[in-house]
């Protein structure tokens, strides 16, 4: 009976101790800094919604009604190179790149544009019901944002809503997810308002690990409340990867760098 007993709370103390560490990994989430590798000029009149790297270039989504606008975009120097005009009532959003065909979502006129993506020729439209935020593609599905804590998966032939995840940080809902950008089989989400860029698990919503930007942009702009972090391209060959804000002056190439756990990035 003794030894029973003493087995009984050798076993309860090892589950205890699991438990614990299960808790601890799971009550925290890491946290990366960053380093500026290089800075490019951009335009500090672009209201950056969505953007992509391809082919040393940067394709660009602006926003705001009268200003909407689809760039192409030399890297290095900032100039622009191409431009497709909006029709004013368009409020421009999130972008992607995927099968040699630019597709850019609306904020709250529900429609979408497919362009050719040398020429910007328009080929056609459609439509969806929520607001349109962000916007990438993991090479099966488009992945669209719409403010909330939600990602709709679409099917990129019809643009119909496949699946839905709710993405959360240890329990908690977050919201506000804006520019996406799909990076080594994660979702990446600027959150609006913020310096932060949420690393997402895109079959279950959970958040793996934030990025935190703080002093990223130009004390400049810390009296313009528009001006915030947002626009992530992602370099898949070289594994750059570039970050801008709305009416930013400067484009970064960064590296991460790993911080402490259990840190708020907010």
């Amino acid at each position: 009976m003794l030894r029973l007993q003493q087995v009984s709370w050798v076993l309860l103390a090892l589950f205890c101790a699991l438990s614990i560490i299960y808790l601890s990994s799971a009550a925290s989430t890491p946290i990366y800094r960053y380093e500026i590798l290089h800075t490019y000029p951009h335009d500090p009149q672009a209201f950056t919604q969505g953007l992509i790297y391809d082919q040393g270039s940067l394709y660009e989504s602006t926003g705001l009604r009268g200003q909407s606008s689809l760039r192409r975009v030399a890297l290095t120097t900032g100039k622009l190179l191409q431009i497709h005009h909006l029709p004013y009532r368009y409020f421009a959003e999130g972008l992607t790149l995927r099968d040699n065909q630019l597709i850019q979502i609306t904020w709250q006129e529900q429609t979408g544009f497919i362009y050719d993506s040398q020429s910007f020729q328009p080929l056609g439209k459609f439509t969806y019901d929520t607001e349109g935020w962000g916007l990438t593609h993991d090479d099966k599905y488009l992945i669209m944002s719409d403010g909330s804590d939600n990602i709709y998966f679409l099917d990129p032939l019809s643009f119909v809503p496949v699946k839905r995840i709710q993405v959360r940080d240890r329990g908690q809902p977050i919201s506000k997810l804006n520019e996406l950008e799909y990076v080594d089989g994660q979702i990446w989400a600027n959150i609006w308002g913020s310096n932060c860029i949420a690393k997402i698990a895109p079959k279950t919503g959970r958040v793996t690990a934030w990025i935190n930007l703080k002093g990223l942009r130009s004390p400049s702009l810390a009296a313009n409340p528009n001006a915030v972090l947002n626009g992530i391209a992602y370099d898949r060959e070289q594994k750059r990867l570039y970050v801008t804000g709305k009416l930013w002056s400067e484009l970064f190439e960064i590296k991460l760098i790993p911080g402490l756990e259990g840190q708020i990035c907010f």
